[in-house]
């Protein structure tokens, strides 16, 4: 097999999905609750014919990965950003730790949730190094515990710490910046992690092989993770549950092992979709 650094290159497979589903369904969620919606709707500018959320409950357990599964517009993102008070609920609830997020300083919130995004949003005049370092340096960690963090945790993501500390996100490829992005939400341990589509702009080699690589890192640092994406392979790939949403509402939620049986329009036109690219791949 060949190989891409220190990961290894995968296929969609029907197999390979298979066993990753088996694998998933053998770790099991804690049971005690990391974030909850109730009855939460979102409105644009409070008007409820404009309703992007609608009456969503949804519990998410500490050391599970929930991905958000829909179509474009479903409401995914805007779940997202309603855990971290980009968005508040126009009604509704969301907690974090038992707490309500519009009860909670919302920069303290933002900076005990690490937030991954498409294209990583790194700042192009600031080093690899200072990305990473960005949320403990305004936590005020001393520059000692920062740089041996910043070489922890580019090590945990494949990337050589003498070889990119020092570089800036326009000598990186895509795959590369991505890996910091995931390094820069880590970086001071946040319970919890929001990931908005961060592999959706890569090649499928890349994707892949980062795919493969985030499935082998959640295992191990037990994080909270809310993953959002339209692909039913990524979702069957990485999920410990799959919610999947239509029209800002919760239509499905379960393992990916039990998704697939589930007898809905929404899941048969994603379990369809998921049939047809098989076929074409083939």
């Amino acid at each position: 097999m060949r190989r891409r650094g220190r990961l290894s290159r995968v296929r969609y497979s029907p197999r390979a999905v298979r066993l990753s589903i088996e694998m998933n369904a053998k770790t099991a969620p804690a049971s005690d609750v990391a974030i909850e919606f109730r009855g939460v709707s979102y409105h644009i500018n409070d008007i409820p014919a404009r309703a992007i959320v609608s009456n969503l409950s949804l519990t998410v357990s500490s050391g599970e990965t929930l991905v958000l599964l829909g179509r474009s517009g479903s409401g995914k993102t805007t779940l997202l950003k309603l855990i971290n008070r980009m968005l508040v609920p126009s009604e509704g609830q969301v907690l974090v730790e038992g707490h309500v997020t519009t009860d909670i300083d919302p920069i303290r919130l933002r900076r005990g949730i690490g937030y991954v995004i498409q294209e990583a949003g790194l700042f192009p005049h600031f080093t690899v190094a200072e990305n990473v370092a960005l949320v403990p340096t305004l936590e005020k960690w001393d520059s000692a515990r920062i740089a041996a963090r910043v070489e922890e945790l580019l090590r945990l993501v494949g990337l050589d710490p003498a070889e990119f500390s020092a570089r800036r996100p326009r000598e990186l490829s895509g795959g590369q910046r991505q890996r910091v992005g995931v390094a820069r939400a880590l970086a001071a341990d946040p319970p919890i992690l929001l990931m908005d589509e961060p592999f959706g702009a890569l090649d499928p080699v890349t994707r892949a092989d980062l795919q493969r690589e985030f499935n082998s890192l959640s295992g191990r640092l037990n994080k909270t993770i809310v993953f959002v994406t339209h692909d039913i392979r990524e979702a069957l790939l990485l999920a410990s549950r799959i919610a999947l949403l239509h029209a800002g509402r919760l239509v499905a939620l379960a393992t990916p092992r039990d998704f697939l049986r589930l007898d809905h329009p929404e899941v048969h036109a994603f379990v369809e979709s998921l049939s047809v690219s098989s076929g074409v791949s083939s």
